[in-house]
């Protein structure tokens, strides 16, 4: 495995194996991950990994909370609407997802079915919820953004597949219960993870990138 290869091997997995990842190696991943860097040092990032029982009734709570219909009550402000070349990737990323399980644009009752699974984990064993204190502001969020994906990579590492899901921070109260939070924390994000089910044909899934051309500009 060389050095960069986690990085060209991550991918979004969106089904999971039901095995769960040894206890052993979670602390050795997440004690290594604490090596991320962060503004000032502050380290910002509270990270509650739930599993097993514990997993499973958040999973039940979600798709209550889900059946009442009254919409996402998120902790901090994910209200963005994409334009222009944001969309048209947004709706390519959509399309390479959908497309990989079948799912035609016009079946709304099985793309409806498909996001629902963010609630259920994926079938992951495992799912980690992104916490910090709200005062933090655009400066936690930045600092956590860089944990989470030193963490996918060290997941990557170690065979293991990951997804990010604001989805997990859009109904927050049954977490909040769960997880004991106070008022002054909120959740950010989070992520299923654990070991991919090759077969599963949502796997397949393959985004496309931008050009290092219309990422970057060199300046000399």
């Amino acid at each position: 495995m060389t050095e960069l290869s986690p990085i060209d091997n991550r991918v979004s997995t969106r089904a999971f194996k039901d095995t769960p990842v040894p206890q052993v190696l979670l602390n050795d991943i997440f004690t290594r991950a604490q090596q991320s860097p962060s503004n000032c040092n502050v380290q910002p990032w509270q990270t509650f990994v739930v599993s097993g029982a514990k997993k499973d009734a958040l999973k039940q709570r979600f798709v209550e909370e889900l059946m009442k219909g009254d919409g996402p009550k998120p902790d901090f402000d994910w209200s963005v609407k994409y334009a222009g070349i944001h969309r048209e990737r947004q709706f390519g990323s959509a399309n390479a997802l959908y497309s990989a399980m079948g799912i035609e644009r016009e079946d709304k009752n099985a793309r409806q079915m498909a996001m629902l699974r963010n609630w259920e984990f994926f079938g992951a064993p495992h799912a980690a919820f992104f916490v910090m204190d709200k005062y933090l502001g655009i400066m936690g969020a930045v600092d956590i953004g860089i944990y989470a994906q030193t963490l996918a990579l060290l997941l990557e590492e170690h065979g293991l597949g990951s997804c990010f899901q604001g989805a997990l921070g859009q109904f927050p109260t049954p977490v909040r219960e769960m997880f004991g939070l106070s008022d002054d924390q909120g959740i950010l994000f989070g992520m299923s993870f654990g070991y991919p089910d090759e077969a599963a044909a949502v796997n397949a899934a393959r985004t496309e990138r931008a050009t290092l051309s219309e990422a970057v500009t060199f300046i000399s």
